[in-house]
């Protein structure tokens, strides 16, 4: 005769558990790995960002001086 008490877990039901918990460690993990993946990707595109700002910049003061210079060789003929 089958146990009818709602407290007593059958092995089965502990089996599909173990499993799902199982499952849920190895999906854990991968989340971690992507996760450090995606903050190293952040890393180096925050520093590519960095770079880029900075060479705009630079290259804004070399057009701002050369249109500086142009103004004053077209005032000074």
């Amino acid at each position: 005769m089958e146990n009818l008490d709602p407290r007593i877990v059958s092995d089965q039901e502990l089996k599909a558990l173990e499993s799902r918990i199982d499952d849920l460690v190895r999906a854990c993990g991968h989340l971690k790995e992507e996760n450090k993946m995606l903050q190293a990707r952040q890393e180096t595109l925050v520093s590519e960002r960095a770079a880029l700002i900075e060479k705009t910049e630079m290259a804004k003061s070399r057009v701002e001086a050369m249109i500086t210079r142009l103004k004053t060789l077209e005032t000074g003929t």
